[in-house]
């Protein structure tokens, strides 16, 4: 699906691909892009076929590429659903030149819409600016909602922590690494972003006006932001790691602390009961039966007394 956006005589005209051929900077927004689309867009632009072939096959890494006609710019970003583990990578593609953007995507993302609504609402201070602003607001949304993601991220290792230290569970053990697999899903995707919006912000690309790096350097500092806050909570997943373990440790600790404690209190009754079933002559004094007893019972209640005195138990 083609949606097109142009900025003609003062005013924004949107519509579908018979506004490919009118004069006047123009956005072009390709959703759920085909090899007949790209075809026709390829033919009309001047588009590169290495970078059609790339739009094609929505598995690239964040990049930026230059070619003859217009620049070549690989974002992307995640939405989650109702657990922040449950990822989804939205890839968006631009080809930027001087007077025209083309956004291909194979899904829709609720930061996209918004600029979408925004250029409708507000077309001359928008696209009326030049095509590189909605390059901007492109960006920027889609690096923005990156911050709601981080930030459900950490409460959900506030309450991890919480919960381990309050009972640790084998599940608890699950959920960090599915935190943790999560975590290095959104590094490994922003990491290489960080450094094509840097390039974005840097002057000397001719499709990008001066005033306008200045707010791509903006988004590259949002970037560092979000990458502090990927560092910061790796450095949190390993604090919960440990005290997992700890906790787990502890535990085991305190049981073999309280079977070893059982079985000194029953190793003199086991001395006892050996040491009178042998085999020799019943003895009959009364000395001997009430010594028994007082072994059997005051030497288990010593070592109890024993034992609370030096905070064993």
């Amino acid at each position: 699906m083609i949606q097109v956006c142009l900025w003609e005589d003062g005013r924004a005209v949107s519509g579908g691909e018979e506004l490919l051929d009118r004069p006047g900077p123009k956005w072009i927004d390709v959703l759920e892009p085909d090899a007949e689309v790209m075809g026709r867009l390829a033919e009309r632009f001047q588009l590169h076929r290495l970078a059609v072939e790339d739009c094609l096959h929505l598995d690239q890494r964040p990049k930026l590429e230059e070619y003859p006609h217009h620049q070549f710019i690989v974002l992307q970003g995640f939405s989650c659903g109702s657990d922040v583990t449950e990822l989804t990578l939205h890839e968006q593609h631009f080809f930027l030149a001087q007077d025209w953007l083309i956004s291909v995507h194979a899904l829709r993302l609720p930061s996209h819409e918004a600029v979408v609504r925004r250029v409708r609402d507000d077309p001359a201070g928008t696209l009326g600016r030049g095509v590189d602003v909605i390059l901007y607001l492109l960006t920027d949304a889609l690096v923005d909602a990156q911050f709601p993601i981080m930030d459900d991220f950490s409460d959900r290792l506030d309450d991890l922590e919480d919960a381990i230290f309050a009972q640790p569970d084998p599940e608890h053990l699950q959920r960090i690494f599915q935190l943790k697999r999560a975590l290095v899903t959104l590094r490994r995707v922003l990491s290489p972003q960080r450094d094509v919006v840097g390039m974005l912000s840097r002057r000397g690309i001719p499709q990008i006006q001066e005033k306008t790096t200045l707010y791509f350097r903006d988004v590259y500092d949002h970037l560092v932001r979000l990458y502090e806050q990927i560092d910061s909570s790796r450095d949190v997943v390993g604090n919960v790691m440990d005290g997992y373990l700890s906790m787990v440790a502890n535990r085991t600790n305190d049981i073999s602390k309280q079977l070893t404690i059982f079985a000194t209190l029953f190793l003199p009754l086991s001395f006892i009961v050996g040491f009178f079933g042998q085999n020799f002559e019943q003895l009959t004094h009364p000395g001997w039966y009430a010594a028994m007893w007082v072994t059997m019972v005051g030497f288990p209640v010593g070592l109890v007394g024993w034992f609370k005195y030096k905070k064993w138990i």
